[in-house]
């Protein structure tokens, strides 16, 4: 299976690369050897051609983007969209395992308590046990074309494809030395803005030195010593995964909600104008690679009125933002969002400064 990301190589590079691996062969390395010595090329088309996988595993994350830990208690706290949310602090382990597109299951292990997110063909199901509620979505027919990222498995593989998505002639692409990750020989593969400006200081990628599934995706930020977000096997099995694992039924006394796909309405308006309804809450865009800045427009998303209590993930990131001139900054060490008094919205891996003068401009 073959990215789109791959469109950036020069197109004779491709099959110049497949024919020498043709010939030279492909002798997986163990966990003590050597691998191959591949260029960055060769490891973007391992990446490519790893395909859909069957696995299980434990997957380890940790994040240091500055955002205020979470509280247990008081507004927000306990809504849904909170507890996802909260995984952008702090360490967190899951349990992972997957068997082909269609089936799914993540566990997010807290302190006193577990997250599941299963899907089973086109059965879907949220649980916490902590409160022992669950939440289950009966998919569509076309599940495979609407629902291709559900349940979210923030697997090595999903950020690895979310950030290769964006390479272009931005950015430096180099091997660095081969690493180990759960007990497997791993190509380095190194992504290196050539920007000044942006807040990413480099992306490493785990390669598998067999199968290229991206083990482990480490961001680094600018004058931090630590990863800002990194997230790796600690233990891997390649290989389906006991289909008992994929079969849920919520424990008992569980309070159970039915969550009803949104319909497909047909338009009141005419085409034209529901084309130039959504154009108009799109993002402008300006700058590119990693100075890209998006400005999303008042009104684009809905914002409760001054008086209207807050809650949920709104009520949680109100405690990151901070009073700039003109309005207030949720910054992290890899993404700033700038919220405009006047409603419009900019965010961008650069500086309160750069998105201020894109503001200017409009």
């Amino acid at each position: 299976m073959t990215r789109k990301w791959l469109r950036w190589m020069p197109a004779v590079v491709v099959p110049a690369v497949i024919a020498a691996g043709v010939l030279s062969g492909s002798l997986p390395a163990s966990a003590g050897d050597p691998l191959p010595e591949k260029t960055p090329q060769q490891v973007l088309l391992m990446l490519a051609q790893h395909g859909e996988e069957s696995l299980s595993g434990t997957l380890a994350q940790t994040s240091a983007l500055g955002l205020p830990e979470l509280p247990a208690s008081g507004p927000g706290a306990g809504a849904p969209e909170a507890a996802w949310l909260e995984l952008l602090t702090g360490p967190h382990t899951a349990r992972v395992y997957l068997d082909g597109p269609d089936k799914a299951r993540v566990q997010v292990m807290d302190r006193m308590a577990e997250r599941n997110a299963v899907r089973n063909g086109d059965e879907l199901w949220f649980y916490n046990s902590k409160d022992n509620t669950a939440a289950h979505m009966q998919l569509p027919a076309d599940a495979a074309a609407r629902h291709q990222d559900s349940p979210s498995t923030a697997t090595p593989g999903d950020l690895a494809d979310k950030l290769l998505a964006k390479l272009d002639s931005s950015t430096e692409v180099a091997v660095g030395p081969d690493t180990q990750v759960a007990g497997r020989a791993a190509y380095n593969l190194v992504l290196t803005p050539k920007s000044g400006t942006t807040l990413v200081d480099s992306v490493a990628i785990a390669v598998d030195g067999e199968s290229g599934l991206p083990l482990g995706v480490e961001l680094r930020a600018r004058g931090q010593s630590e990863p800002a977000f990194s997230v790796e096997y600690t233990n891997l099995t390649l290989g389906a995964p006991d289909a008992a694992l994929f079969d849920f039924t919520p424990p008992p006394g569980a309070t159970v909600e039915e969550v009803p796909l949104p319909e497909r309405k047909a338009a009141a308006a005419p085409p034209s104008d529901v084309a130039q309804a959504k154009a108009a809450k799109r993002p402008t865009v300006t700058g590119t690679g990693w100075e890209t800045v998006l400005e999303f427009p008042a009104g684009a998303m809905k914002a409760p009125a001054a008086d209207e209590p807050r809650s949920g993930a709104a009520s949680l990131l109100d405690q990151a933002a901070v009073a700039v001139p003109g309005g207030r900054l949720v910054s992290t060490s890899l993404v700033n969002v700038l919220i405009l008094e006047d409603g419009r919205i900019l965010a961008g891996s650069v500086p309160l400064e750069r998105l201020q003068a894109a503001a200017a401009q409009q």
